[in-house]
């Protein structure tokens, strides 16, 4: 008999306890099944003429239970606050958070800002700065121009390859007219939650208006003004096309009095839809192109400011040795040639530092 329970005891699983209260040998052990033990016992007894007294105990651990079971729901609730932290730290404006995930995100630069832009800090770019010199006087002398009935352009497209000052020239604008300049990028409106780029939207010209007159500056708009109607089976596609609703919607809804101005700039202005283009929203297109060869050596002065140069270098040649460089292409140019000049323990910046870093770019 003992051989057998010594057998049931090893095949056994998962239930408790079976014990012997009678003196002599006993054995505790955990089996799997009551009935198949029974069964097992029963055709032992009968095969040994021995009746074996058996008590079973079901024995369980109430909070190992009560883990057990609230295990999964912490499990969600844990990742649940693991989403909210990160969008807490990567959504929202001025601070984030789960309840400011529609609060458009935009940088706000204030008239008294110490850093304000104008356009003596803008090289180059002269034809450029004259017709944008317009909006400065719709913002600065408002006044004449109700006089007489004209209607304030609400909007000014700037499209030009990357890297030529477009977002520099708007806060140029903004700097001129002591305004204040909201500036945010057309990807920040897009978000994986359905409804967030439109709420986004209606935020930032609820800010302007409260800081009107002001300026806002949408940076790569073609991430939101795509012609609509295409990919119309993506999801994505579609709240991409209800962030632009919004956006038309919203330059349709402020007068011209307010004195909000949008400026938006693009380096795609074919890809845009036609609604976002025609007269009453951005009312101009202002091309900001390539430099040429005295506007790059404009920007060269700029960049060169605070380098410690060669005295013979000659700037005009710089500028003849870069075409088709950008202002971004340029400050690069100036940056690299300090880097080399430094790898090479060199007292100040040559020539031959500045044809290298052309050649690198």
């Amino acid at each position: 008999t003992s051989e057998a329970i010594e057998r049931y005891r090893n095949d056994a699983q998962n239930k408790q306890f079976a014990r012997l209260p009678e003196s002599g040998v006993q054995f505790v052990f955990t089996i799997g099944s009551v009935d198949s033990f029974r069964e097992d016992l029963q055709a032992a007894e009968t095969a040994s003429g021995r009746s074996v007294p058996v008590i079973y105990k079901n024995e369980k651990n109430d909070w190992t239970s009560v883990l057990i079971n609230l295990l999964p729901w912490v499990i969600i609730i844990g990742a649940w606050f693991f989403i909210m932290r990160s969008m807490a730290r990567g959504g929202g404006a001025g601070g984030g958070g789960i309840m400011n995930v529609g609060k458009a995100k935009a940088q706000v630069f204030d008239k008294d800002n110490s850093k304000r832009v104008t356009f003596k800090d803008v090289a180059g770019l002269e034809e450029a700065k004259v017709e944008i010199m317009e909006i400065v006087d719709f913002l600065k002398k408002a006044d004449k121009y109700k006089e007489l009935g004209a209607k304030i352009p609400k909007g000014a497209l700037l499209v030009g390859p990357p890297g030529t000052g477009k977002t520099l020239l708007a806060k140029a604008v903004a700097g001129e007219a002591n305004v204040p300049f909201l500036s945010i990028s057309g990807s920040d409106f897009v978000e994986m939650f359905v409804g967030v780029g439109a709420s986004r939207v209606r935020d930032l010209f609820e800010q302007a208006k409260q800081k009107a007159p002001c300026i806002v500056f949408i940076d790569e708009i073609d991430a939101i003004g795509r012609a609509r109607g295409k990919n119309a089976g993506f999801s994505g596609n579609d709240e991409r096309e209800n962030t632009l609703n919004q956006l038309l919607t919203e330059m349709d809804g402020f007068q011209t009095n307010t004195g909000v101005i949008v400026l938006a700039a693009t380096n795609r202005a074919d890809i845009l839809d036609k609604a976002l283009m025609r007269a009453g929203r951005f009312d101009r297109q202002i091309e900001v192109g390539l430099p040429d060869v005295k506007e790059r050596e404009e920007i060269f002065n700029v960049h060169l400011r605070p380098l410690k140069l060669d005295p013979a270098l000659d700037r005009s040649f710089l500028a003849r040795q870069t075409p088709g460089f950008s202002g971004a292409d340029i400050a690069n140019v100036c940056n690299e040639a300090a880097l080399i000049a430094a790898r090479h323990n060199k007292k100040f910046i040559s020539k031959e530092d500045f044809l290298a870093a052309i050649d690198r770019i």
